[in-house]
């Protein structure tokens, strides 16, 4: 499902070169709920934005379902990436003008497709949503506002499921829930990489990541 080959992400700076992610080499099978860790600036959200086909790496290849991402054009790996890639934020990225149901119906616009309210509908009545859909992002607290991006990430029924950091924000009852959905997702059939420090989260995982430094230190 997702292959790194020698991916590097270097960054020139004032102070001098960042090397956000060196030497990566990865493979992550069909169906896996893998979770990355690593402390602060290790390069977790770098490599999630690089196999999101949102952050082209200065060396290597990445490819999701057989797809040579950075060999695609811009439309084509936006076209992509709206098709088959759910990305969920920490700080949920809702639209604040548009209300409940117009954020999640944006992401079938994205990808081309018309609005599908009734889809909308029913996926918000699973989490939880239902009472809020014509509620603007402001009037939601912190763990509807996760639910609603959680909802966008699974409208257009993507193949895996990105997710940065996605607790970091939530109580810890908010959290679980959080990482329940993932793990329905997961279930399901689908593919979950998920950047946390959530342990839950590392106890449902098939895949342990530890990153330090840009690099993968060790797999378990």
């Amino acid at each position: 499902m997702v292959v790194l080959e020698d991916v590097e992400k270097t960054y020139h700076t004032h102070g001098g070169i960042v090397k956000a992610l060196r030497d990566v080499n990865l493979h992550i099978e069909k169906g896996r709920f893998t979770v990355l860790c690593g402390p602060s600036g290790s390069g977790k959200t770098t490599l999630l934005m690089t196999i999101a086909a949102m952050l082209r790496p200065t060396k290597g290849r990445v490819c999701v379902n057989q797809n040579d991402l950075y060999k695609m054009s811009i439309a084509d790996r936006a076209r992509f990436r709206a098709g088959n890639i759910g990305f969920i934020f920490q700080m949920f990225h809702l639209i604040p003008y548009l209300n409940v149901i117009e954020n999640v119906n944006l992401a079938g616009g994205v990808a081309g497709r018309s609005r599908n309210t009734a889809q909308a509908r029913d996926l918000l009545r699973q989490l939880g949503l239902e009472g809020r859909v014509f509620h603007k992002p402001a009037q939601l607290s912190a763990g509807e506002k996760q639910r609603v991006a959680i909802a966008r990430a699974m409208f257009n029924r993507p193949k895996i499921i990105l997710a940065d950091e996605p607790t970091g924000n939530l109580d810890p009852e908010n959290a679980a829930s959080v990482i329940e959905y993932l793990s329905e997702f997961h279930r399901s059939g689908g593919t979950v990489i998920l950047a946390t420090h959530q342990l839950q989260a590392e106890k449902l995982a098939n895949q342990v990541i530890y990153l330090r430094d840009g690099g993968i230190e060790r797999h378990d």
